[in-house]
């Protein structure tokens, strides 16, 4: 037993390191899944949001798409608009 134990105390703080390594390893794959997962459901839930406006927006006539009110937005204040004073 005497012989073995220097050899088993030698190989204990790497075993140590390699666990710690594992864990710290493994800790940071599993937040960078639920990372993932957490932003396709954002991003799923934001398309949803994105074409329920797009859809009440085409569903009601006569309203000014966002694209059209931007454009109106950007040469409102111009001084070439033809309803400038």
């Amino acid at each position: 037993m005497e012989s073995v134990l220097p050899y088993v105390l030698a190989i204990v703080p790497t075993v140590g390191v390699g666990t710690l390594f594992y864990f710290v390893i493994k800790s940071i794959l599993e937040g960078d899944r639920r990372e993932r997962l957490a932003q396709a459901q954002w991003e799923a839930q934001h398309d949803r949001r994105a074409s329920t406006a797009r859809q009440s927006a085409s569903a009601a006539p006569g309203t000014p798409d966002a694209a059209d009110t931007a454009d109106t937005a950007d040469t409102a204040g111009s001084p070439s608009s033809p309803s400038a004073p």
